[in-house]
């Protein structure tokens, strides 16, 4: 069981509001820049990511319907901001890794806690 929907509205409306000044410059976050698939509107939100062999990879600790993992996947990609940096990232993929081995070793008993199983994986351009 991922994270409630509950928990992520109010993280959209007050955590990410405080995080999203960290997401840009903290290792381990990024700040995702995406557009509404419907709105059109453009979208800061803040995640953790992480390098890996395969590209970058986001675990979903709200599960795939989150609206911002469906348009990333909408657009084909996404912009991140990343320690300073901002790198164009595409061929989103969801990715069904219940030991979760893409993601460091010390993000693993957290997530795992949480019920994540899935990841969006994304590759540089």
């Amino acid at each position: 069981m991922v994270a409630p929907r509950s928990v992520a509205r109010f993280n959209r409306r007050v955590t990410n509001r405080i995080l999203g000044g960290l997401g840009p410059v903290a290792p381990g976050f990024g700040l995702v820049l995406h557009t509404g698939r419907k709105s059109g509107r453009a979208f800061r939100t803040p995640v953790n990511i992480f390098r890996t062999d395969e590209g970058y990879v986001v675990a979903l600790t709200y599960g795939p319907q989150s609206d911002w993992v469906r348009n990333i996947l909408a657009a084909g990609g996404c912009d991140v901001i990343m320690r300073g940096r901002t790198v164009h990232l595409t061929g989103p993929e969801i990715v069904r890794d219940p030991g979760l081995r893409r993601l460091p070793v010390f993000t693993r008993p957290i997530l795992t806690v949480v019920g994540v199983k899935d990841l969006l994986l994304l590759h540089e351009s």
